[in-house]
């Protein structure tokens, strides 16, 4: 299948690109400067040149303190720019993946989130991803996966943790108080492909195996680089961001181990082997 990416240079662009080939699948990706989502013109050009199958949707605004201050932009990129992309998927016949988060949920539950739980989302980075995955469940084909936590090539929770660490630093002080899934970028990337190439439709969450804390995460990726550094826990209270954050964000993964035949990896072989990469 020929699979346009927008976004193609982010964590998850990139491990698309990475995992494509061996699946047999062609792949052309977009990202800025050349291709803005919010472009309409541009990108009904570039839908016109690849004729894909599938249009794969990794371009977002993820700034989520940021969108506090500037909803309307969060909005432009994560919600009007996908009711662009269902109708060109609609003219064109393609598959519209449109990759979505944790965030839409209010983080209340005391289960996983599973995929028809109402979505309450308490921030504005939430709701423009909300707002995203009711413009792509217009188009007649689509697929919307939920993920979280995620780290890949670029700038990520793991790499902010190793550049403290490799700065000297002997204690971190990090989130014990929200609860979530680590999730590798090249598992994410197999899983869509996987569920695209099985025909997989609606709305399915995607992310790899286990729980944990931010404060767990950060001391597992201290242990596996061999660091002597104390990981001290504080609430998302004390940390003071912006924007709210789900308490919880453990997406439940049923669906998706119907549909591939099990789960992905769990979340600590993921890391390993990202930080042997």
């Amino acid at each position: 299948m020929r699979l346009l990416v927008t976004g193609s240079r982010g964590q998850l662009g990139l491990a698309l690109q990475a995992a494509a080939p061996a699946l047999g699948h062609e792949l052309v990706g977009f990202d800025l400067p050349e291709l803005d989502i919010t472009d309409a013109a541009a990108v009904r050009e570039a839908v016109a040149v690849v004729k894909p199958g599938a249009i794969v949707n990794c371009a977002a605004f993820t700034a989520v303190d940021a969108a506090e201050a500037d909803e309307a932009r969060a909005t432009a990129v994560n919600g009007t720019a996908v009711a662009g992309l269902a109708t060109l998927a609609d003219e064109v016949g393609a598959v519209l993946v449109q990759i979505s988060t944790d965030y839409v949920f209010d983080g209340q539950s005391g289960r996983p989130w599973r995929e028809d739980d109402p979505t309450v989302p308490l921030s504005a980075y939430g709701r423009s991803k909300l707002a995203g995955e009711r413009a792509a469940a217009r188009a007649r084909q689509h697929l919307i996966v939920r993920t979280a936590w995620l780290f890949g090539q670029g700038a990520n929770f793991v790499e902010a943790i190793r550049k403290q660490v490799e700065a000297g630093k002997r204690e971190l002080s990090v989130v014990a108080d929200q609860l979530g899934s680590p999730t590798y970028a090249a598992d994410l990337a197999s899983a869509i492909l996987g569920l695209l190439g099985g025909g997989a439709r609606g709305i399915v969450h995607a992310v790899n195996e286990g729980v944990t804390t931010w404060q767990g995460f950060a001391a597992e990726i201290v242990r596996q680089l061999g660091a002597d550094v104390v990981i001290r826990p504080i609430s998302t209270a004390e940390l003071g961001r912006p924007a709210p954050r789900p308490a919880n964000s453990v997406l439940d993964t049923a669906c998706l181990q119907a549909l591939l035949g099990g789960p992905l990896p769990p979340w600590r072989d993921a890391l390993g082997r990202y930080l042997e990469r």
